[in-house]
């Protein structure tokens, strides 16, 4: 039967055709399902809309189906047939069931939709009913929750329709941070599961260091390189004087600390997961640093990053000269990485994710079409379009709607 074939009505029923609500609860146990749907079939009911979850091993079922008709012919074909013979299903099995009667399809959802991802360690009750209310004062309408992981922090996702992404945005972020916990706000659509560009900063973010203090820390000189960043941060010096400053410092170092400075490195807790259930799930990934390639490099290679860009430390003789090659990598600079990194990728930037901790990484994160804010500054949080603030890097998959389930089956995958 070709498309044009089939009857408006059975295809999608109108506001007055009949309609019931089937809804199952009870002890989960497989051919429930199939046990439901093989009694809904002796009475030739079209199926509407299914949804079924099951939590802590209890089952809740619904099946929104056509209404049979005594008008079919036979008897035996009622609406009443069809109730009598689900409950006495239902309690063969010791299952609860409820039929309602209606009409038509679900309401029609509301314009705008997005994805409210919730991210709490632990979640409350406090803290969903103040969520669940904040969606409601915007005019959002709450479609479906899910849980996204349990573990290493509970992460739902809220199906949101009635209200602007950017209104929604506007008002969890403050109730967020009243909560002490992490909301992401995405528009919904095709491109959340389309290919995407990662692109992260290093220090403090990919890594739980600053690299150039460990430099420094071969140097003898972390408390001059601690005062260098101190007035960079109070706006006395910005980043490149800042860098130029703080290497020249360096300047005499044999050039075999860099080898001593990538064997201290330590990825922030959850950075290989993250790295390598985007990359087996098609997701390009790089990383801009306001550091030193002689460690961007080394761990390009070991993640098997797509891309990478950082400042180079000037070595000459064997020694470190005290400066550096190049671009700098700054503010500006890591936003026109992020820029080349995803045409090189082609990859829009509304496609793009940007994460990062300081200062620096804003304009990146702005033009990115998701920013995230890891561990960062209050400027960098309330700048940024969503936060994490728990110590685990790999919780930004949360935020692309990816599922424990989906990190754990993307470790099965071999490459």
């Amino acid at each position: 039967m070709s498309a044009s074939q089939i009857p408006p009505a059975t295809a999608v029923p109108g506001d007055d055709v009949p309609t019931l609500l089937v809804k199952i609860f009870g002890k989960d146990r497989p051919g429930i399902t199939a046990g439901l749907f093989d009694t809904l079939a002796a009475y030739s009911v079209d199926v509407v809309d299914i949804e079924q979850m099951v939590t802590r091993g209890r089952i809740t079922l619904c099946a929104l189906v056509t209404a049979p008709s005594a008008a079919q012919g036979s008897t035996g074909t009622s609406e009443g047939d069809l109730r009598a013979t689900v409950h006495s299903w239902a309690e063969s099995l010791n299952l609860e069931a409820e039929i309602i009667s209606g009409l038509g399809d679900n309401r029609p959802r509301g314009t705008g939709r997005s994805h409210v991802t919730v991210l709490g360690h632990p979640l409350t009750a406090e803290t969903a009913a103040a969520i669940a209310a904040a969606i409601t004062a915007t005019g959002g309408n709450i479609d479906r929750i899910f849980r996204l992981a349990k573990y290493p922090v509970t992460a739902v996702e809220f199906a949101v329709s009635g209200a602007a992404t950017e209104a929604l945005r506007s008002v969890l972020a403050p109730e967020a941070a009243r909560l002490g916990v992490d909301v992401a706000v995405v528009a919904a659509g095709l491109q959340r599961r389309a290919q995407r560009l990662v692109v992260m900063d290093v220090d403090s973010t990919l890594i739980q260091d600053e690299v150039i203090e460990l430099f420094a820390a071969h140097a003898g000189c972390e408390t001059k390189v601690a005062e260098v960043t101190a007035a960079a941060m109070r706006g006395e010096l910005d980043f490149e004087q800042s860098l130029h400053a703080r290497v020249e410092l360096l300047g005499g170092l044999d050039a075999s600390v860099v080898e001593a400075v990538r064997k201290e490195v330590r990825l922030t807790p959850g950075a290989r997961t993250l790295v390598r259930t985007l990359k087996r799930l098609g997701y390009q990934v790089g990383v801009v640093s306001g550091g030193f390639t002689q460690v961007t490099d080394a761990l390009q290679e070991e993640l098997g990053l797509d891309f990478a860009s950082a400042n180079t430390l000037e070595i000459v003789d064997g020694k470190l000269t005290g400066r550096v090659t190049g671009d700098i990598v700054d503010r500006a600079g890591k936003a026109r990485l992020l820029r080349e990194f995803a045409q090189q990728a082609g990859v829009p930037l509304a496609q793009t994710v940007a994460i990062g901790d300081g200062a620096n990484d804003l304009d990146m994160l702005n033009t990115a079409g998701l920013g995230v804010a890891f561990n960062a500054k209050p400027v960098v949080r309330e700048a940024a379009h969503t936060a994490v603030n728990v110590p685990f890097l790999d919780t930004v998959l949360y935020l692309l709607g990816i599922t424990r389930e989906e990190v754990e089956a993307a470790d099965t995958l071999v490459g």
